[in-house]
């Protein structure tokens, strides 16, 4: 794109954030400073796509994805125009008091969802504006919008395609349900070798949970699922064991006696909630040992009615998110 003001027009997904969304034009600004133009070549949908068009805001939609970049900002200093990249949705600033911190995820700048205030919209600053719809600028979901012909970026969200062997389709996911999932396994739980672990909900996020598990030299890996097929997938990236869950089994307390019964009485080492389920937000700690860990990696934020007995003796219950 040549150097002045004029805007690049393609097609995006939007929302007007009252349930539902449509394709349109959209018209993105060339970028600027440590701004990158990348054209999207393949994106992924999960959970919070369709969460976002009820945010109330018109948005292009999308946090997942991988491409080409067509240009860059004068100030970019490690990727060039014909790059292949991977998409990151987390941007951090590297100077606000969380990236000091160490926790660059959850960078209080550059994320629209979490602000100095916390909370899941309204909050944070939305760092990239150059995109108009209608005349108008409009907000990209989380700061990526990847369902959209192109994307504008800060170079913070991109990742080198090149180093890894992965179609733009696998690719796509890496930023999210991959980074979410193995994330809260050897950066939030920091699971052990030779530990036992349960994931209940093996979609996405709960395969790369036990993929990561099984990176980990967890020795024993029990995925719990209603969907018969998840858990024949679920052998494929690592799983041991396999418990099919029924919807009448409330808390999944029936699956708990199942789990300590395969894991010496006790109750696994470790547990993942990946299903998204209020009424499963206290699951994770009826399947682990007493001084185990339950990790609740599926971002529930709603309301949930918690048995305190469950925390008993000693266990650690962990929001990665």
């Amino acid at each position: 794109m040549p150097k002045n003001n004029r805007m690049l027009s393609c097609k995006a997904a939007i929302t007007t954030g009252n349930g539902h969304f449509f394709i349109d034009t959209i018209e993105v600004k060339e970028p600027t400073d440590d701004e990158v133009l990348v054209k999207v070549k393949a994106a992924g949908i999960c959970h919070t796509d369709y969460d976002s068009l009820r945010w109330g805001k018109p948005l292009v939609i999308g946090h997942e994805g991988a491409g080409i970049i067509v240009s860059i900002g004068e100030s970019m200093k490690n990727f060039k125009a014909g790059d292949e990249v991977m998409l990151n949705w987390a941007t951090p600033c590297y100077k606000c008091f969380q990236c000091k911190e160490g926790n660059q995820h959850i960078c209080e700048v550059n994320s629209p969802v979490i602000g100095v205030q916390g909370g899941f919209f309204p909050g944070g600053h939305v760092e990239i504006s150059g995109t108009v719809w209608n005349g108008n600028p409009i907000e990209r979901s989380f700061n990526v919008g990847t369902l959209s012909e192109y994307t504008l970026v800060r170079e913070a969200a991109l990742v080198h395609k090149t180093s890894y062997k992965l179609s733009y389709a696998s690719a796509s996911i890496i930023g999210c349900a991959v980074m979410i999932g193995c994330g809260s396994v050897f950066n939030a739980a920091k699971v052990r070798p030779g530990s036992s672990v349960v994931v209940l909900g093996a979609g996405g996020v709960g395969l790369n949970v036990i993929q990561a598990s099984r990176i980990s030299g967890a020795e024993k890996i029990i995925a719990v699922d209603i969907n018969r097929n998840r858990l024949k997938l679920s052998k494929e990236f690592g799983a041991t064991h396999t418990l099919e869950a029924t919807k009448e089994d409330k808390g999944l307390l029936q699956v708990s006696i199942k789990v300590k019964e395969m894991t010496n009485g006790r109750g696994a080492d470790y547990a993942f909630e990946c299903t998204a389920i209020p009424a499963l937000g206290a699951a994770p700690l009826a399947m682990i040992r007493n001084a185990g860990s339950a990790v609740q990696v599926s971002g529930i934020e709603e309301d949930i009615t918690i048995d305190m007995n469950l925390f008993e003796w000693g266990k650690t219950y962990i929001n990665p998110l």
